[in-house]
């Protein structure tokens, strides 16, 4: 199985370099905990990955269905205390009672939803 992602530090403070396919990415830590704040934070790609998972996921199934789906907007909060993330969405479009409560089921079929919902083990090796 080829790697994903692959994600490099050097020696800028927690400036982390991530590669995803062609597409060239960094995280950062906020400058009041020591970062520069080049990026975003590694919880808070997660955030943005589960939104845009359900986004994704919506859309495709609408698509399928023929529904109206024009929109969707996810807002993902992380209580890293707590270890609790909440979702809210937002629909927009020509959408019936029924529909919208069954893309709010669908939801929780996103591949990024699945995996953080189930505790999937995460092995570490070293190379």
């Amino acid at each position: 199985m080829s790697p994903i992602a692959s994600a490099h530090i050097g020696e800028q403070n927690y400036r982390v370099d991530i590669s995803i396919r062609d597409h060239a990415l960094i995280a950062d830590e906020p400058a009041a905990a020591g970062g520069q704040d080049l990026g975003p934070t590694a919880m808070e790609m997660l955030a943005g990955a589960l939104g845009g998972c359900t986004s994704v996921t919506l859309r495709m199934y609408a698509q399928r269905k023929g529904w109206d789906l024009q929109t969707v907007d996810v807002r993902v909060e992380i209580d890293y205390k707590a270890f609790t993330i909440r979702r809210e969405i937002a629909l927009g479009g020509n959408l019936d009672v029924e529909q919208r409560a069954r893309l709010l089921q669908i939801a929780d079929a996103c591949p990024v939803h699945k995996l953080l919902a189930n505790a999937v083990p995460v092995t570490t090796a070293a190379v």
